[in-house]
């Protein structure tokens, strides 16, 4: 599960992080542009000391464009994860992330799940981040992974 595309870094973490074992990803993207989480991220974004960040929250986008956002990114990511010799399909959810994800789960049956993410302070101290969320839901292990990039 993503919330942005995959830098050359995380791909590079994702796949060798179980050495030379094969793997396949499922990815799930879940575009930003939700205005509910615009005050969480700025305050992140202040607890990271960038006040630049902060004050450009209110340009992510939204509707539309968030998901055309989201498609590119997507697409990306999977193109990077296959490049790097791994099996990797991938699609945007829009609505309930970790029913999506438990379907997902249940579908592929994985074992295990990885939450790439941006550090989400507020939501991480209430356990109410993905992975945390995910933990309760899934039935397989979760990791989170934070990601190489804030951009």
């Amino acid at each position: 599960m993503i919330e942005k595309a995959l830098t050359s870094a995380d791909v590079e973490f994702v796949t060798t992080l179980h050495g030379d074992e094969s793997a396949s990803f499922h990815v799930l993207l879940q575009p930003r542009g939700n205005q509910a989480d615009r005050l969480l991220r700025a305050i992140d974004d202040l607890a990271l000391g960038e006040l630049d960040e902060a004050a450009r929250e209110g340009e992510t986008p939204e509707g539309e464009q968030a998901l055309d956002e989201g498609e590119r990114a997507l697409e990306v990511s999977l193109q990077a994860l296959r490049a790097a010799g791994s099996e990797a399909e991938g699609r945007l959810i829009e609505d309930h992330p970790l029913d999506a994800l438990k379907s997902l789960v249940e579908e592929v049956g994985a074992d295990e799940v990885l939450v790439l993410t941006d550090p989400h302070y507020v939501e991480e101290f209430f356990h109410r981040d993905w992975a945390s969320r995910a933990r309760h839901k899934v039935g397989v292990p979760v990791l989170k992974l934070f990601s190489h990039s804030r951009t």
